[in-house]
């Protein structure tokens, strides 16, 4: 195990690790759409590469999920044919948002030698998640 400090050391290292190897602006919490975001996610079980749809209302998630699942054929057949859709996505904290994700199982951030294998799913998903988004993001609006 690994105490607080610790654990937030390897994330820390993990990241600035990740942001040298594969320079690159992400366009992530800067969709131009506040109930948007593309996110990153790496904890002790998975690597996990999403878009969610982040607001307190319930009939305002519903509106974008929605939409997203509109184009649930186009994502999956030319985008990320993987990719999940959880309306009802319950994050670690408890609170509850709508998710399109794609996962990579079985990979640790507190295992240096899973990095590479994970780096390469979240730059690889984010770039396949980003160039749909930008393709669909006036549908959004």
């Amino acid at each position: 195990m690994f105490s607080k400090a610790e654990s937030k050391k390897l994330r820390q290292q993990f990241w600035t690790s990740f942001g040298i190897v594969f320079r690159r602006k992400w366009v992530l919490y800067n969709t131009g759409i506040k109930e948007l975001q593309l996110k990153f996610t790496f904890h002790r079980k998975f690597a996990q590469v999403s878009i969610d749809v982040l607001d307190e209302d319930p009939l305002i998630r519903a509106y974008y999920f929605e939409k997203l699942l509109s184009l649930k054929n186009i994502l999956l057949s030319e985008y990320l044919p993987e990719a999940i859709f959880d309306e009802a996505y319950e994050l670690p904290e408890g609170k509850v948002i709508s998710r399109v994700y794609v996962q990579l199982d079985n990979v640790s951030i507190h295992n240096r030698n899973q990095w590479p294998e994970a780096m390469k799913f979240l730059n690889d998903n984010m770039e396949k998640m980003e160039d749909f988004f930008m393709e669909y993001k006036d549908l959004f609006r």
